[in-house]
Order: structure tokens, then sequence, then C-alpha cells
């Protein structure tokens, strides 16, 4: 007993110290001075996206910005996405349709898509959307820009997903959000890592002086948290904050989807650097610890209300955090139910990071 009591309190202390770094880490984010505007090169790869596309492209060409080019990088498509883009590309000068037929048996369609329309780009910074985003304002590539220092290589953006009615949906934003205090945390700590290609930017000379995805070709996924926790440093690395920022996917809305998905995005996670597998397995294993040894101990005596009491005040911990993590960040969420949502997260986690770490492959959308 006494040896269960001393490893929860060490987790305890562990999550204690993990959620107060983030918490000053976003109560002390700050935005930039406005740099000089510059150019920039949107790219989107589509496959199958038509009604997605049809929606998208409006939302970009009104976006308030002088200078940028759009380009949708047309892969394989099985429906109209090709037409579509066909006369769209002869109506507006700004955009830009780059076609996929064929790709290399060794890399997967995105990689390759994302690549090309690169290589296509006129402009020294890329900045990446998926055709199920929708940018939260008509700023947006305008407020993204304002992060394009002379120093930055990568910046870092937020995309959430729309709130829906429904216990999974309130649970997707939750983990999505949990995953940008993160990656977004640790950057504001130094210690960047990772970022999401629903809403990044970085100079196509970087992409290019580097190879690419040539290192991790034969991965599944990675075009865009590989790519940043490869090249990244606290130098060359800007996060973007405000609603202005931000991007908003359309969420799943079957638990197997959002279990697939998932497995997708954390099967990438064993190639990381291995100071990041650090940091993020101790975060991690103190929050799935404790649900599974810390809670179950405060049902011992002595020390019964003594746990239950630092428990309870990881919860109270935990929601400022989501509350003041949600404000920076731009995107409103409802900081009451972290709790609930962090119980349901612990032993979701538990499964999913388990299946996606012994995953040797991982099926793609295409």
């Amino acid at each position: 007993m006494q040896i269960i009591l001393i490893v929860s309190f060490i987790f305890l202390g562990i999550q204690f110290a993990y959620l107060v770094a983030f918490l000053i880490a976003f109560l002390k984010s700050r935005k930039p001075i406005r740099t000089t505007t510059q150019p920039v090169s949107v790219i989107v790869c589509a496959h199958d996206e038509e009604e997605n596309i049809k929606e998208l492209i409006p939302i970009l060409l009104n976006q308030n910005h002088p200078e940028f080019e759009i380009i949708i990088v047309e892969d394989r498509s099985n429906d109209g996405t090709y037409d579509y883009l066909l006369e769209a590309t002869k109506h507006h000068s700004r955009l830009k349709m780059v076609r996929v037929t064929n790709k290399p048996e060794v890399m997967n369609g995105k990689k390759f898509g994302i690549t090309l329309g690169i290589k296509a780009a006129k402009y020294e910074w890329v900045l990446l959307t998926d055709a199920d985003c929708r940018p939260a304002s008509q700023h947006w590539i305008a407020r993204m820009s304002e992060y394009f220092t002379p120093n930055a290589q990568l910046v870092i953006g937020y995309s959430a997903y729309q709130k829906l009615p429904g216990l999974l949906n309130s649970f997707i934003r939750f983990e999505t959000l949990l995953t940008a205090i993160q990656y977004m945390g640790f950057a504001l700590l130094d210690k960047p890592y990772m970022g999401v290609g629903r809403n990044l930017a970085y100079r196509k000379s970087l992409f290019l002086d580097n190879k690419g995805f040539n290192k991790y070709l034969t991965i599944t996924g990675g075009d865009d948290d590989l790519f940043v926790n490869q090249y990244t440093t606290k130098a060359n690395t800007q996060l973007a904050l405000g609603l202005d920022t931000v991007t908003f996917s359309k969420p799943k809305t079957t638990l197997q989807e959002f279990y697939y998905q998932k497995i997708r995005h954390l099967s990438v996670g064993k190639y990381y650097k291995f100071e990041t597998k650090l940091w993020l397995g101790f975060f991690t294993l103190s929050l799935v610890a404790t649900w599974l040894f810390v809670f179950p101990a405060s049902f011992f005596e002595p020390t019964v209300f003594e746990v239950l009491a630092l428990i309870g005040f990881r919860w109270v911990v935990l929601t400022v955090l989501f509350h003041f993590a949600s404000q920076s960040l731009g995107v409103r969420f409802e900081a009451w139910k972290a709790p609930f949502l962090d119980f349901i997260y612990a032993f979701y986690y538990l499964v999913a990071g388990f299946v996606a770490l012994l995953a040797k492959k991982v099926q793609w959308k295409r």
C-alpha cells in the first residue's frame, strides 16, 4: 500500500509540474510585432474533394492579403475535382492547379502532392492546409504572414475542429486542444517538436535544401509533424496565436472513424527524436497513471482525503489551463468539461497509444 501511495504522489507531482509549466507558458504568450507583408503560396492537396474545394477556394480567394497564390494539387481524383479546377483556374489568376496522374510506389499520395505543390510555388513562404479546413477569418493568410520573421523557418498554427452536438465532438475538440497544449506549450517553453499540416507554414528553401520528405518516405504520414520534428529549433520556429490564425476542420462523426484517424496520427510519434519522446512520454504516462494508480489509491486509509484533495486540485489546474490555453489560441472551449473528458482520455489513450505503438503499417486514405 505504501509503495502504491508513493508512486501515486510521484505521478501527481509530475502532472502538476507539466500543467503549471504549460499554464505559465500560455499566460505569458504574446502576439508578435507585425513584420513587413510577405507574399505567400497556399498549398492544398485534394483527392476526391470536389465539394470541399468548391467551398474552400472562394474563402481563400477572399483573403485580405496583397500578394498570394493558391495551389491546389489535384491528386488522381475520381469525382469532379479536376473539371472544377480546370474551369476555376481560367477565371482566377491567383489560382493554380498541379495535377498528379501517377506517383512513385515508395511515396504516399499526400507527400508526393505536397512536394509537387512546393516545387510549383513561386513564393519563398508556403502555407499548408487541407481541403476540409476553413480559415477562421479573411485575415488568416495576413496574420500567419506576420510571423514570417527574418530568422523564422517554420510557423506553427492551430487547427481546431468545428463544434457540433454530442459527446464525441466534445471529446475530439478536447483531445485536439490537449495535443495543442503540448506542442504549443513546449514551443512556448523553447522546446518545439511538431506542427499540424492543417495550419503550417515554412520556407520553400528549407524544404528543398533538405530534400523534402526524403528521410521518411517509407513512413505513412509525417508530412507535417515529422518534418517539423526534424528541422524545428527554438530559434527558427514561430507560433501563430489568436483567432485570425486558426483554421477549423470538419470533425469525424463516428467513433470508428475517429479511432482510426488517431491511430494514424499516433503511429508517427514513435519516429520522433528521443528527447521529444521522453518529454511526451512522461506527460502521458503521468496523466494515464493518475487514473490507473492515483485514483484507486485515494480509497486507502489513512490518506484518502489527502489524495482526493490533490486529485481535485489537479482538476482545478487542468480546467484553468484549458481556459487560458483556448483563449490564447483564439478558440473557445468549455473548460468545465475538462475533468470528465480527461478521465475518458486516459483510457482512450491507453488503448489507442498501445495499438499505434505496435502498428507496423497504417492504412492511409489513398
